[in-house]
This record gives C-alpha cells, structure tokens and sequence, in this order.
C-alpha cells in the first residue's frame, strides 16, 4: 500500500482518504486502525491517588474478587472500568481477550506452551504464566497464523 503525506495548514485535524480499487483485507485494516481512537493513557487507582499509565507499560488487565486490575511494569493498580470497556479501548494490535476475565498485552508474552491438551500457556516476560481458556484458543491460534506475535 503507498501512503502519502501531504502538509496543508488548511487543515486543523489530521484528514485521511483512501483511494482503492476494491475493498480489500488490507484496506478494511487501515480503515478500522484510522478510525480507532484508542487512548494512550489508563487512569489507575493506588490507594487514595490516581496514577496515569500508557499503554505499552501494561502487561495484563485482569479481573477478580469482582474488581479490574492492571498488572504495570511498575505494579498492580485498580481500575474503574470493566473488563469489556477495555478490550473495546485498549490498541488491538497488541491487546488480546484470552479468558473471561484476562486480557494481555502481547508485547509482554515470551513463550507459548502448546504442548497442554486444549489450550495454551503464556509465558510472560515477567515470569508468571497466563493460560488461554478453551473458548479462547481458537482466536489465538488466527492471531498466531497472521503472525501478530513476531
């Protein structure tokens, strides 16, 4: 796909079209990433304040005791929102639902463990484990055949 990009003060916002022949895979992929506004900054609970974390610290969002959690690079925080506001949020590129109640962060994952008999083990780059639930592996294994993990 060629992309041009033309400077013109006329504009006060980014504007972008696409010219195509035909609508193809490549081209519902670059609409839905443009028209995605996915917001670079997480407000978290910790303790009594309220701490701004981006996205690429976030290792995995997790939900238990019936409360949202963030595991960062820099800790577990809480989270006001819910587990589906946040896949619907957070960059798809690199965030994947893999349980009813875990999403990660698939820059974080180090290893894949196939080997269990109906779903997979994540190995994350922290050192725990995260397991795929059965009603997740097959959007995982789509994931892996578009080669998102490389």
């Amino acid at each position: 796909m060629k992309v041009k990009v033309q400077l013109d003060r006329r504009y006060a916002e980014p504007e972008a079209a696409i010219y195509t022949a035909a609508m193809t895979g490549e081209v519902q992929q670059a609409v839905r990433l443009l028209s995605e506004e996915s917001p670079q900054m997480l407000a978290c609970c910790d303790g009594e304040s309220v701490v701004l974390v981006e996205q690429t610290q976030l290792v995995r969002v997790y939900g238990a005791a019936k409360k949202v959690y963030a595991q960062t690079t820099q800790g577990e925080f809480l989270l006001r929102r819910r587990l589906y506001e946040l896949e619907q949020i957070l960059d798809r590129r690199y965030f994947v639902r893999i349980s009813k109640s875990e999403i990660i962060n698939l820059r974080f994952v180090r290893r894949l463990d196939l080997s269990i008999a109906g779903t997979i083990g994540m190995q994350l780059k922290t050192g725990e484990t995260a397991y795929v639930s059965r009603r997740y592996v097959n959007h995982i294994k789509s994931i892996l055949e578009q080669g998102a993990f490389s």
